[in-house]
């Protein structure tokens, strides 16, 4: 009994419970709304230290578990973290160790030899004591931008941004590298002692400037440019050449002079990099180069900084005997030196278009004769004087001088046309252009200078000077060519040493007919001793008894042989 009525207890309870579910609403399930979103790839760890097609590396601080298959996110892994830690070796796992002399280039010995071969444009000058080379352009930025490399590669990596070496190991880079250099540029210096343009000191070649420049620019070129993006390495040599360009201006260096300086800073960088790979091995490696095997074949088109040395062109020749001299004037071409950028985007691994532009700087050598010449007026004029006359004369004349404002002729030239690529393996590739562009030339001449006292005050012209000081300066002698077309073709042997860097030999000609002018003005050392008589001359009276112009028509084949560093894409 008591069995049955425990039985049928819970069979009314489970009814009445069963009752209850039936009253009961359906349960309604919400879809949360789902967004799209684009993830950066560095910020997901696939379980790869390093994925070598996509260039990325993982941090220390992003995990996997391969075993259960899970993936940790870590939202801070790509946030930059400023990196202060000087002497604390760090080593990233997996990356491939650079060996001794790995990736040197040995780019600079074409340019050291270019210094050298450029030297002799010393012999369009020389240091006399009537006569100076000055020029008008003046900055002080070259002492800035000899260290952009080093400022950029510390900056970068201040700020967290990774680079190529942990701090030990960018040190040790860099002071070899600095440290190569300052001992060839010493040694060659006093060994060489080579007089500077402006004649201060002779210790001109090599310029130190220079090396100091592309050392920085090879450090900012290994840290970043050949891990993170190739226009770093575009930067830094970039600025490179503006601080060779710009010590040449400032007249404190010949062109040689900063071509053997670009040689040197870059073997120098090179080297400290390959003497630390042998030091260090792995260790203190952050990042390996960011592609993989080079080919000129899928990447043709480019971006270029090239210098080179220039010849074709051998004088000018001007009629003077007319004027009163006892010879013709020839200013003779001597090696001239080309910088430029050059750039091509190619349809196909075989044609594209782009464009160049090059400054070209020729010293010419002749102005001995025009100097001569210049003293020979000197003495003509004193010739006519007596003896007391002459006197006076040479009391009243402090100084007679001829300046040199510029012994170059300088071509700035832009050009715009096709592009050739034949590729002849993954590494090698020989290009070839046709271009048509516009010569731009700028003037070289010799001021003339006279100093002294006028002795118009007195009853006797003749007198000691008791008169106003005065100085004459004017245009002594001037070569001027006019703008003109150019038509340029050339041929190059282009080596792909990194997938998105080459290094291109060249040698480039270039064709343009051109008039160039010769002005020579004697009449201001009469000008400066009787300006009241001069006065009295009409412009026409004045250019025929004191001035001589000629210009003659030259058809000028230039070629430049050089190479340059190209960045591909």
């Amino acid at each position: 009994m008591k069995l049955f009525l425990i039985t049928m207890l819970l069979a009314l309870s489970s009814q009445a419970n069963a009752d209850n579910y039936l009253e009961m609403k359906p349960i309604k399930m919400e879809v949360p709304e789902m967004k799209a979103e684009l993830v950066n790839v560095s910020e997901v760890n696939v379980g790869l230290t390093e994925v070598p097609e996509m260039g990325m590396e993982l941090t220390d601080e992003q995990e996997v578990n391969t075993t259960g298959m899970s993936l940790n996110m870590n939202k801070s892994a790509n946030t930059w973290k400023p990196d202060f830690a000087f002497f604390k070796s760090r080593t990233k796992e997996g990356l491939k160790p650079y060996k001794f002399m790995d990736d040197m280039t040995f780019a600079g010995v074409p340019l050291f030899i270019a210094g050298i071969i450029a030297k002799s444009e010393k012999n369009a000058f020389k240091q006399q004591t009537k006569h100076s080379l000055v020029t008008n352009f003046k900055t002080g930025i070259d002492d800035y931008t000899q260290f952009f490399g080093p400022a950029a590669v510390v900056g970068l990596k201040l700020g967290g941004y990774e680079g190529r070496s942990d701090w030990p190991r960018l040190l040790a880079s860099a002071g070899m590298g600095y440290g190569i250099m300052a001992l060839l540029v010493n040694t060659i210096k006093n060994s060489a002692k080579e007089m500077r343009p402006d004649g201060s000191t002779a210790n001109s070649w090599p310029s130190g400037h220079t090396a100091t420049a592309f050392v920085g620019a090879t450090l900012l070129h290994k840290e970043y440019g050949l891990t993170r993006s190739p226009w770093f390495s575009v930067a830094g040599y970039g600025v490179a050449t503006a601080t060779g360009v710009m010590r040449v201006l400032n007249n404190r260096h010949w062109v040689s002079d900063v071509l053997s300086g670009a040689g040197i800073g870059m073997v120098s960088g090179e080297l400290g990099y390959a003497l630390c790979d042998l030091l260090f091995k792995g260790k203190g490696l952050l990042r390996n180069d960011i592609y993989g095997a080079p080919s000129v074949i899928d990447h043709p088109s480019f971006f270029s900084i090239s210098m080179g040395v220039g010849f074709g062109a051998r004088d000018l020749d001007f009629s003077m005997k007319e004027f009163g001299w006892h010879d013709d004037l020839n200013m003779k071409f001597q090696a001239s030196t080309a910088v430029g950028a050059e750039g091509a985007y190619f349809f196909n691994p075989y044609i594209g278009v782009g464009g160049r532009l090059r400054v070209k700087s020729t010293p010419i050598k002749g102005w001995d004769k025009v100097i001569e010449f210049g003293w020979e007026d000197v003495l003509d004029f004193f010739d006519v004087l007596d003896q007391d006359e002459q006197k006076v004369i040479s009391e009243n004349i402090d100084n007679i001088d001829f300046i040199i404002e510029s012994d170059h002729l300088t071509e700035f030239a832009g050009d715009l046309g096709l592009y050739f690529n034949f590729p002849l393996s993954d590494r090698f590739a020989i290009g070839s252009k046709l271009l048509v562009g516009r010569s731009i030339m700028q003037s070289l001449g010799l001021d003339g200078v006279l100093a002294g006292q006028h002795s118009y005050k007195t009853d006797d012209p003749w007198d000691k000077p008791t008169g106003p000081a005065f100085e004459e300066r004017w245009d002594y002698f001037k070569i001027t060519g006019n703008n003109s077309m150019k038509y340029g073709t050339g041929i190059s042997l282009t080596y792909a040493y990194k997938q998105n860097f080459s290094w291109k030999v060249f040698l480039d000609y270039d064709y343009t007919r051109k008039k160039y002018t010769m002005d020579y003005d004697f009449g201001g050392m009469y000008r400066g001793l009787f300006p009241e008589d001069v006065a009295q001359f009409s412009p026409q009276e004045y250019r025929e008894a004191f001035t001589a112009s000629q210009t003659i028509k030259k058809t000028m084949h230039s070629f430049v042989l050089g190479a340059s560093f190209a960045v591909n894409f």
